[in-house]
């Protein structure tokens, strides 16, 4: 249990990555609170099991490119638990334009929620932490492509792309208060919104020959490097990003 006695947020955390970094967190001993935008139910559920491993756990409604409602998550920690040292930004959407047809509406939903909601849930938490005076651990949750193209999805890389650099920025300016900043970069991950890819046995066929390891991740493969970022044994990372994707962005035809 080493997160037991730490209070940690996690922004989209009622649904895939988001909800295998809740019981993750909650298996290490963290009390949590769940950020979502829909499905209340599948919120209490979760709750139920964090509740099961002997944690405590809270859901709030919170629309997170809103900063008066990241302010609500952190003061929801503060006064529920009595502090924050975790803070998971992890709400991500994506509407897979090009740069020729994405539209103004939809330019501003992806770099809102991907990254003004990251921007200003790292303020917000990093002042809280810094207030404790006991440091604390934030981390994004960025992509391969924070560094890496994927044409068709230009808004989504640009608001990943500039996680990465949030993540280096703000951890190398909030390091001397030992509030530590690291992204985390996933790969191709089994979650629902990939399931056109994984319903169609040619798409997941030629995905899966492209990443070395042969396969998607688990939602709990991403969720256990988080888990890490936030225990004593992370102690010396900040300001760069871990890559959990099987080693995809280092695949070559071999030419």
């Amino acid at each position: 249990m080493n997160l037991a006695g730490k209070v940690a947020i996690v922004t989209g955390g009622n649904s895939g990555i988001g909800m295998a970094i809740v019981l993750e967190l909650a298996r290490q001993g963290a009390n949590i609170v769940i950020d979502y935008v829909a499905h209340p139910e599948a919120t209490d559920a979760l709750v139920k099991q964090v509740v099961a491993l002997n944690d405590q756990a809270v859901g709030v409604e919170a629309n997170v490119s809103k900063v008066a409602d990241l302010q609500k998550l952190v003061d929801t920690a503060v006064s529920t638990f009595g502090r924050l040292d975790i803070m998971v930004n992890n709400a991500g959407v994506e509407t897979r334009t090009s740069i020729l047809d994405t539209t103004e509406e939809q330019y501003e939903k992806v770099l809102e929620i991907n990254l003004k909601s990251a921007f200003f849930g790292t303020q917000l938490a990093a002042k809280q932490m810094i207030k404790q005076g006991e440091g604390g651990r934030i981390i994004n949750i960025t992509s391969v492509h924070e560094d890496w193209p994927m044409p068709g999805n230009t808004a989504y890389c640009l608001s990943k792309g500039g996680m990465r650099m949030l993540t280096r920025t703000a951890g190398v300016e909030l390091a001397p208060h030992n509030v530590l900043v690291v992204g985390v970069g996933p790969g191709a991950v089994a979650t629902p919104i990939n399931l056109g890819t994984m319903n169609d046995p040619k798409l997941l066929a030629k995905l899966d020959s492209a990443i070395p390891i042969g396969r998607m991740a688990q939602p709990g493969e991403i969720a256990s490097v988080v888990a890490f970022l936030a225990g004593p044994g992370a102690s010396y990372l900040t300001a760069t990003t871990i890559f959990a994707d099987g080693g995809i962005m280092q695949s070559s035809p071999g030419l």
